[in-house]
Formats: C-alpha cells, structure tokens, sequence
C-alpha cells in the first residue's frame, strides 16, 4: 500500500514511496521526553508555589529594571532552548546535545551564583546556610538534567546515532 518496499541501512529505513525515516534509539526518546516533561514539570511546580498572584508579581518585579528584565528573558529563552533542543534530539542533530550541555551549564553556574548572593531574583536561588548545603541542593536539583545528559553522550547507542547524522 504505502510502503512497497523496504530496505534497512543502520538506523535509516528507506521505501520506495517514502523518505528516509530514522530509527531513534530508545535511549535518546527517553531523554528527549525527559527535558520537555522537566521543563514543564518545573513550570508547573514555579505556579503552583507562587499561584497567580505571586507570578504576577514576579513578573511585575523581574521588569521593574534593565537588568532584572535581561535575567527574566534570559530564563525564558533557556527554557525554550531547551525545549527546542529536546525535538531536535529526535531529529538525529548531533548540535542539539551539545547546546543542551550548555544551557545546563549556564543554568547551574547562573542558580550558584544567585545562592550564594551574587544574582537576583531569589526565586532563582537554592536555600542554604553553608556552601556545601546549598551545593548539595544544586546537585540534587540538577540530578534528573545529569541523567538526560548521561543518557546523550555515554551509551554506544546514542553516540552512534548522533554520529550517523
């Protein structure tokens, strides 16, 4: 009907009435799946302890200056960044990791700095007394973007695939 014939090379399955498909190993759905429902899940979580009164003010607050509104974009744009990032991972694009990488980066190094006072919102902090508390809280909060980032660039499976690409 569709597909009349069928020929597998690798990871590409090519008929004679379709283009190339990719074959996405389970292990990069997984991680793909994974940044998207953390991001929305932590979206989620963000509304849920400030309710709409308090993201009103949030946002209220997050452009009162220069500043202040570079952060609240800046946040955003990481946020859509990595959700992008997510269905490029499924499209094979090798590039899509590596920015994922960064972004974790950024976010982790931007997340120590405001916690130990050197960045604004406090919602953009971890809570702590000591430095290795609100360290251990960071790598606790980052365990899941660690897991995803495993799951890209350590199992065979996954490094072939973006290689192939």
């Amino acid at each position: 009907m569709f597909f009349r014939e069928a020929k597998t090379v690798g990871f590409l399955t090519k008929t004679s009435y379709s283009h190339a498909r990719l074959n996405v190993p389970a292990l990069v759905q997984v991680a793909a799946l994974a940044i998207i429902l953390i991001r929305c899940l932590d979206l989620l979580m963000i509304f849920n302890l400030l309710g709409v009164r308090g993201v009103n003010e949030f946002v209220h607050r997050s452009v009162q200056t220069w500043s202040l509104t570079l952060v609240f974009f800046a946040s955003l744009m990481l946020v859509f960044t990595e959700i992008y990032c997510a269905f490029s991972l499924v499209k094979g694009k090798s590039w899509a990791r590596w920015i994922y990488l960064l972004t974790q980066i950024v976010a982790t190094g931007y997340l120590w700095a405001a916690s130990l006072g050197y960045g604004y919102p406090e919602l953009f902090s971890i809570a702590g007394e000591t430095k290795g508390e609100i360290f251990h809280s960071l790598v606790m909060q980052k365990l899941p973007d660690m897991l995803v980032l495993f799951l890209l660039f350590v199992p065979a499976a996954s490094r072939r695939f973006f290689r192939l690409q």
